[in-house]
């Protein structure tokens, strides 16, 4: 069976890790052939699929100008391909993959949700494109898969065909969330936190969406309150060639207590180097980030977004507004040794019993056999 995944980019994000998680862990099986078109670029997930064998075209979109020429060449890989199912990924997959998808014959189309509320921080075309496929959600796809329980209510109130509605959540591949002490050691000695230090890290594009600000905010009270702190921040642009995000820093004179590294390919081996893990986006789908921080033994505290309360099921961590999360950070810290090791088996099993990639595969393997 030929499945084409149709994906605007393929940069490191939680679409474009899903997707090649899943395609990694389902191609190994010869059940399916998975093959990928991405609108834009390669990128470094597509290079990694590359080498696993996988199929990928890059259709090189740079503006809205050439939409028209992407549209045709669209239309024509996909029928030589002549898959069984296309996939598509995101608001300009499910509209641009799904409309030449359904004019080239291709009736067993996939749309995936992954967002939450596009009115903060997106910008207008993002807006329209969901307005777009609210419209064309009761003719185009035959299936559309939210990753999280909050985006499928959000979309049928946008106006979203709700019967063609089903939840996948994101995977976890458990095998790789390991780390030994050494791994933590030396990454604490490289980035010259002292053994007694307290690391709490923020992960995530530098985006108004993911609310740095406020994470800043919250560092210099806790700062004021604790003086062992050390504060990791690490995503896109959340590096020393930052302005803005040293501006922030720099109001509170603690530009000594933060490391900032940037973008980083070794997310996993970075969270073995923090005690706690801080969400505090404006708005989120199914974060990623907090999957894998509870899978990797470092203690969450979350702003309530999204499918936190559902993926973290532990309300003591949760703040449910910016005001709260810094008291909820204060608890956090306070923990005693016996509390937090009870935090962290249970979370960790937590992810290995709902959201293991092996069982989300299962789940999009079932949905492609059933349409």
């Amino acid at each position: 069976m030929i499945i084409v995944h149709i994906i605007i980019g393929l940069d490191a994000g939680g679409a474009e890790l899903m997707l090649k998680r899943l395609i990694l862990s389902s191609h190994e099986k010869n059940t399916f052939n998975h093959q990928v078109i991405s609108l834009t670029n390669i990128g470094p997930i597509g290079k990694e699929l590359q080498k696993s064998g996988v199929k990928i075209y890059s259709l090189g979109m740079n503006s809205i100008f050439t939409i028209p020429l992407i549209y045709f060449r669209l239309k024509k890989i996909l029928k030589v391909i002549n898959p069984n199912i296309v996939q598509t990924w995101m608001y300009h997959a499910d509209f641009l993959g799904g409309v030449a998808a359904k004019r080239v014959g291709i009736k067993k189309i996939i749309w995936g949700i992954r967002t939450t509320d596009v009115t903060l921080g997106k910008s207008n075309l993002t807006i329209l494109l969901r307005n777009l496929c609210a419209k064309f959600s009761y003719f185009i796809p035959k299936v559309i898969v939210s990753a999280a329980r909050i985006s499928k209510t959000v979309h049928i109130e946008a106006g979203y065909d709700a019967s063609k509605f089903t939840i996948i959540p994101n995977g976890f591949d458990m095998s790789k969330m390991k780390s030994t002490p050494e791994d933590r050691e030396l990454l604490r000695k490289e980035w010259g936190i002292n053994h007694d230090d307290i690391v709490i890290g923020s992960i995530g594009r530098f985006n108004y969406i993911k609310n740095q600000q406020l994470f800043i905010e919250i560092a210099a009270k806790l700062n004021s309150k604790k003086k062992n702190l050390k504060f990791i921040m690490i995503g896109k642009d959340n590096d020393w060639e930052n302005h803005e995000l040293l501006s922030w820093i720099d109001e509170y004179g603690i530009r000594e207590k933060f490391i900032l590294l940037g973008q980083r390919n070794d997310i996993n081996k970075c969270l073995s180097a923090l005690d706690f893990f801080c969400l505090h986006s404006r708005t989120e789908g199914f974060p990623n980030v907090l999957g894998e921080a509870m899978a990797m033994g470092v203690i969450p505290v979350c702003l309530d977004v999204g499918d936190v309360a559902f993926i973290l099921n532990k309300s003591e961590l949760i703040a449910k507004n910016p005001n709260e999360l810094f008291e909820a950070m204060i608890k956090a810290l306070e923990l005693n040794p016996v509390t937090k090791e009870k935090i962290i088996k249970e979370n960790y099993f937590r992810i290995k019993n709902n959201f293991s990639l092996d069982l989300v595969t299962e789940l999009y393997e079932k949905l492609y056999q059933e349409i």
